[in-house]
């Protein structure tokens, strides 16, 4: 007398229905094309946001000074050229437009700081000129734009 167990041949015990001429449902989604949408425009944009910024080419003088922290809003910035002519980022700006300028965008901008650059050839009385009346237009704040490659004065202990 030999007692045993009989196995269903089925695989489990289950059925599974077929459908006929249909396929099942996808459940799940598949995100490797956004992925890949998604790595390009990172790519695009890392390589184009460097190109992006605003500015005149000037020859900037150079100083030991160190670099100004950044802020939230966009800089101001007035530039002086090698030839005398002022400019409000881009913007040619004639000497009697200056200060009416000024106060309108200080009436539109929540802080004062402006940066600004001149040319390394720009007499000290044009720039002295061109910071009184950054003061008269409502901004007391003025960072001098300049290069960090210069002359250290003996700074370094040497």
């Amino acid at each position: 007398m030999v007692a045993g167990v009989v196995k269903a041949a089925s695989g489990g015990g289950r059925r599974r229905r077929r459908r006929r001429g249909k396929s099942p449902a996808m459940s799940e989604i598949n995100v490797t094309p956004f992925v890949d949408v998604m790595l390009v425009l990172l790519v695009i944009f890392m390589v184009a946001a460097p190109m992006l910024t605003v500015g005149v080419p000037v020859q900037l003088p150079q100083t030991a000074a160190t670099a100004l922290p950044t802020e939230q809003e966009e800089p101001l910035t007035i530039t002086i050229t090698a030839d005398g002519r002022l400019m409000i980022q881009t913007t040619e700006t004639p000497d009697g437009e200056l200060i009416p300028k000024l106060r309108a965008i200080a009436a539109e901008r929540t802080g004062t700081k402006v940066f600004l650059r001149a040319d390394g050839s720009v007499p000290y009385e044009r720039v002295a000129q061109v910071m009184g009346a950054l003061n008269a237009g409502g901004f007391r704040d003025i960072g001098m734009v300049m290069d960090a490659d210069g002359p250290d004065f003996g700074a370094d202990g040497g």
